[in-house]
């Protein structure tokens, strides 16, 4: 494979030139170079203070979100029960990136160490397609409660709740196995140098010496069939909660009832709008700048960790209620 040419820019930036690296012969290399956002490397400080204020929101929103619900009794229901999956499934997709970016932007940290580097792409891997799958099992929740209200309590206990997020677990780390094993079977003979932030897979496996089409064929079975199943499946079930909303008798039932899918469709679009965007600048990175796309990249895996406690806290009445309580507490 042709080796890209902004390797041959980034020279400066390293403790040791890239033609030294290149005359290396290793395969499965110790290290890897995370280069951050290349092209921005002086603006690494200001970039990483919106970076960091995100992480902040995401870290502190999500704790939030898990805290309400186990000290209120009275939203332990199935809804809720995902939202603490959706909040843990956030904070950990978030700390899996962020702490490693900061550290390129504040300390010039670029080195990673191999394995630790397969292990970030796989928690990356693991809980996007988590995150996916926990908006599957909201809609799920969601059509139940306005299909069949009346069955609600019977179908979804907490067994079944409890059997779906485990189902969703061993679903995503098991999608998410391959991507590492995967990468790690190849020889890195070219470079070790990652123009990227975090170990991103496609990134990754560019700098084997081998015929990588079998990691892009599995990339591609896992976002055309697996997410385009999820998506399938919301859509279907939006399908059936609308004919259900549109039959009520009078305006204000509809919107009360389509007011109780509003939060869950913010996420969804902020989930799956992002992955689009990302993945449109990613099948057409030619036509953008580097540091662009890698900012994009970055936007994808930040943007639901950040939204989605603010989604819910703004647009969800008892969660917003106990926190207004709780501020009303401290200030008197």
């Amino acid at each position: 494979m042709q080796q890209t040419p902004f390797c041959l820019r980034v020279v400066h930036l390293l403790p040791y030139s890239m033609s030294d690296a290149n005359k290396t012969d290793f395969t499965n290399p110790s290290t890897f170079i995370l280069l951050g956002i290349p092209g921005l490397e002086m603006a690494h400080v200001w970039i990483s203070i919106p970076f960091c204020t995100m992480y902040a929101i995401a870290i502190l929103g999500n704790f939030t979100i898990l805290s309400i619900v186990k000290t209120e009794p009275s939203i332990h229901v199935p809804m809720y029960y995902f939202l603490c999956m959706l909040a843990v499934s956030d904070q950990v997709l978030s700390t899996s990136i962020l702490p490693n970016t900061l550290s390129i932007f504040w300390f010039n940290s670029r080195e990673i160490d191999f394995s630790a580097c397969l292990t970030q792409m796989y928690f990356i891997h693991c809980f996007l397609t988590m995150e996916s799958g926990i908006l599957v099992a909201m809609a799920l929740d969601r059509y139940v409660a306005i299909c069949k209200p009346l069955r609600h309590s019977t179908i979804l206990r907490n067994p079944v709740v409890a059997k779906i997020g485990l189902s969703v677990l061993l679903h995503s780390c098991m999608l998410a196995l391959p991507t590492p094993f995967l990468a790690r079977l190849w020889p890195y003979c070219r470079t070790n140098i990652i123009p990227h932030t975090p170990c991103e897979h496609i990134a990754v496996v560019k700098l084997a010496c081998a015929d990588i089409r079998v990691n892009s064929y599995y990339g591609l079975f896992v976002v055309f069939f697996v997410t385009g199943l999820d998506v399938l499946f919301i859509v279907v079930s939006y399908t059936q909660i609308l004919r259900a909303i549109f039959s009520l008798p009078t305006k204000d039932a509809r919107l009360k009832t389509f007011g109780t899918c509003s939060s869950h469709l913010c996420a969804i679009l902020a989930f799956y709008i992002s992955s689009l965007f990302s993945s449109l600048t990613h099948r057409y990175g030619h036509y953008v700048a580097l540091h662009f796309h890698i900012l994009m990249a970055n936007m994808y895996l930040l943007v639901p960790p950040v939204l989605n406690p603010i989604i819910y806290g703004v647009r969800t009445k008892q969660i917003w209620d106990r926190l207004l309580c709780l501020f009303t507490h401290k200030g008197t």
